[in-house]
């Protein structure tokens, strides 16, 4: 445990990223297995350890403390993990520092009841640093500045792989990864996950600008819409298996199984599951509805039915079809589709053009037609794993912006847990007696500097007129510009309304309170 809090104090400061895959890369060579293999499963947001809750380890901590001195600590820091880090009054002696792979398989095992002896005792054991990786890890909150794809990035350096053979058998594994390892320190084969159903790598666009079109030349291109829903993989094998993942590999199936029964084919396809209203896709909102939801009720799934709409085929059977150009892929997909005719599914129509002025006036009558805007895509360009620069662009239509006046401020996480950076903002809305009254339309954390970040953090701690825990509330004075890709009725907001992506466009010091936006000028901005 003391060489992985170690590893997450090192990253935690360390700012180039090239350091942070040095450090990684010499843990993963010198820490043993299984820990090192934990220690990647929780780097990279493998590891789930659910048997202690943050009420528990408040409760834990007040048991020691004075309770109010653990509050009025919690409210200046601003982060569970380190403000119990800081105010535990250790006991020197009292047990061992515990191993990584022992906090595991120890939690792992334990009865919830079980759980505060259990931190008590690593507690006491460990000093600052350690109990803060103890609990950061517990809590699931490393937000150290290492993503999963850097972690995947020094493991593969280190293995002297390239990352997309890691990221090609990375969904077939589980932590601690001991097949991982043994691979990439030359002591076995790779891993064979051919014939699993599992998530492969998916690739992504780069943002496109229309000054970026003068250098690219449009007989190289194919487009299509990009549809507003969310990017999935689905996946079936030759053992009967049908999986479906979101662009991240999360599997989003059981969630949808009116789209997993469309799913009996032996294929891996890459398309938008999307909500279908009669003969239209319906707006993001209505596919919201059935997000995130462990069970699809049939109310659910005939209030809101789901479907497939494919952009690409990346396996016929066992045959990969990554490395072909995507022209050649795609009228294979087409010729796939006309052969299966699975039902449920259809095929996203590429869009026909002749040069980037007629594609861009398609492109600004997309919000019109209900999509967030146009992808394009090399003839010639392979399936490739990550984001590689040239290939596909994502040309999405313009934002929507308002002026909003911010309501809450709370305290962010990681580097920013000092700061008031996660801010609430409202729309005025008319009352019956003829006054007005703010009510909260979105939340953003980002779309502002630095330097921002401070000012605002200082107009917060100046402007608050009450505080609920890490939640201060301030005077109706300070006017955001929000940029946003849409907005939707919503039942679960005070205002009706629910932005989608909203992002701090501008901190408008100049404009009063007063002239800041009303619901019903967002409510004209509603898709329906």
């Amino acid at each position: 445990m003391e060489a992985f809090a170690g590893l997450l104090d090192r990253l935690a400061f360390t700012p180039s990223r090239l350091a942070k895959l040095r450090l990684l890369e010499d843990y993963f060579a010198h820490t043993p297995d299984p820990a090192r293999g934990y220690a990647l499963a929780a780097l990279t947001g493998g590891l789930t350890l659910d048997a202690a809750k943050p009420a528990a380890i408040r409760a834990l901590v007040t048991s020691r403390v004075d309770p109010l001195l653990f509050e009025w600590s919690y409210d200046y820091v601003g982060d569970l993990a380190e403000t119990v880090a800081l105010i535990w009054p250790a006991q020197p002696g009292a047990n061992r520092p515990p191993e990584l792979s022992e906090v595991v398989e120890r939690l792992r095992a334990a009865r919830r009841a079980d759980v505060p002896v259990l931190l008590e005792g690593w507690l006491d054991a460990l000093d600052s640093t350690g109990r803060w990786a103890l609990l950061k890890l517990i809590t699931g909150a490393l937000r150290i500045g290492v993503s999963a794809r850097l972690a995947k990035t020094a493991l593969a350096a280190w293995g002297k792989v390239e990352i997309a053979e890691v990221e090609e058998v990375w969904h077939g594994l589980t932590p601690p990864y001991d097949p991982l390892f043994a691979w990439l320190a030359g002591k076995a084969s790779r891993p064979r996950v051919e014939t699993l159903a599992l998530f492969r790598p998916i690739m992504l666009a780069n943002p496109l600008e229309e000054r970026d079109l003068a250098g690219l030349d449009p007989q190289d291109f194919l487009a299509e819409w990009k549809w507003d829903g969310i990017r999935v993989q689905a996946v079936g094998s030759i053992l009967g298996e049908r999986r479906m993942f979101s662009r991240t590999g999360d599997d989003v199936g059981p969630a949808f199984p009116d789209v997993m029964a469309m799913l009996g084919f032996d294929a891996v396809l890459d398309g938008e599951l999307l909500v279908r209203r009669g003969d239209e896709v319906a707006p993001f909102n209505d596919l919201q509805q059935r997000l995130n939801r462990k069970v699809a009720t049939a109310k659910l799934m005939e209030q809101f039915p789901a479907f497939l709409r494919l952009y690409d085929i990346l396996f016929a059977g066992r045959e990969d079809l990554r490395p072909l150009p995507f022209a050649t892929r795609r009228a294979r997909l087409e010729s796939w589709f006309a052969a299966i005719e699975p039902a449920g599914l259809d095929l996203s129509p590429l869009v026909p053009f002749a040069s980037w002025e007629e594609l861009a006036t398609l492109r600004d009558g997309a919000r019109a037609a209900g999509v967030e805007g146009l992808m394009l895509k090399r003839k010639d360009s392979p399936y490739v794993a990550g984001r590689p620069k040239g290939p596909w662009f994502k040309w999405k239509r313009g934002a929507l912006t308002a002026d909003v006046v911010l309501m809450h401020a709370q305290r962010g996480h990681g580097k920013r847990s000092s700061f008031y950076s996660d801010y609430t903002f409202g729309a005025w809305r008319s009352l019956e007696d003829g006054g007005r009254q703010l009510v909260p339309v979105g939340k953003a954390y980002f779309g502002f500097t630095d330097e921002e970040l401070h000012q605002l953090d200082k107009w917060v701690r100046d402007n608050t007129v009450q505080r609920f825990g890490p939640v201060r509330e301030v005077r109706p004075a300070l006017v955001f510009e929000v940029a946003f890709d849409s907005i939707h009725a919503s039942t679960r907001h005070k205002s009706g309304l629910a932005m989608r992506f909203p992002r701090i466009h501008r901190i408008r010091w100049d404009k009063p309170a007063a002239e800041a936006d009303q619901v019903e000028t967002l409510r004209s901005m509603v898709v329906d």
